[in-house]
């Protein structure tokens, strides 16, 4: 198996493969393309995000700068999804993320890992594990989301979390490591910040 195809699979492998970092770097200079078009030029930005994602569907709006280790190679976005700025997709293996999620600043969705052990960290070894991210998500700002993660779906992630296990849906999950604080309740379906209450016109 080359290491192209151990990416894949959860096996260390060395990213630093010639196959490898042929690609990534082709990709990465299209992403540098991505990052300096201006902001009236949203037409350009949806034709690029199309030809530079595995997958991305109608309505997604991602605010340079964007990072992503494979330029979105390998990353899977739904529909109507919204990316605020500095958005970090270690995307070395697939990253699938559902329909109506939002992501706040500087969000970090990490695939890679690696070993612990000293000596495979010398030299160079790494391994890598998929992340799912339900719909209607709302990432908080400066959130991190560790390799092999699912959040399901309707789930809020409190800013500055850590998520380093899988968290149910519908759920407001905070920390670090993040964990449940409570269900998404009754409450919610008044209030929407605070005392603030939701318009009952809406």
């Amino acid at each position: 198996m080359s290491m192209k195809d151990k990416m894949h699979t959860q096996e260390l492998y060395l990213p630093g493969d010639e196959e490898i970092m042929t690609e990534q770097l082709q990709r990465l200079d299209r992403l540098y393309e991505f990052n300096q078009t201006r902001p009236l030029e949203q037409e350009k930005r949806q034709q690029m995000m199309k030809e530079m994602f595995a997958q991305i569907g109608e309505n997604c709006y991602i605010e340079p700068p964007l990072h992503a280790n494979f330029g979105g190679k390998f990353v899977h976005f739904g529909k109507n999804i919204y990316c605020n700025f500095n958005l970090t997709l270690v995307d070395d293996t697939h990253i699938y993320v559902g329909d109506y999620t939002m992501f706040g600043p500087n969000v970090t969705v990490a695939t890679a890992g690696h070993p612990i052990l000293p000596r495979l960290r010398r030299e160079g070894y790494q391994y890598n594990a998929p992340v799912h991210i339900g719909e209607n998500c709302w990432i908080g700002a400066g959130a991190c989301i560790m390799p092999g993660v699912t959040i399901g779906d309707n789930t809020v992630i409190g800013a500055g979390s850590v998520v380093t296990r899988d968290i149910p849906a519908n759920v407001v999950a905070v920390g670090n490591p993040c964990r449940v604080l409570r269900e998404i309740g009754e409450r919610d379906r008044e209030y929407y910040f605070k005392d603030k209450k939701i318009p009952a016109d809406l």
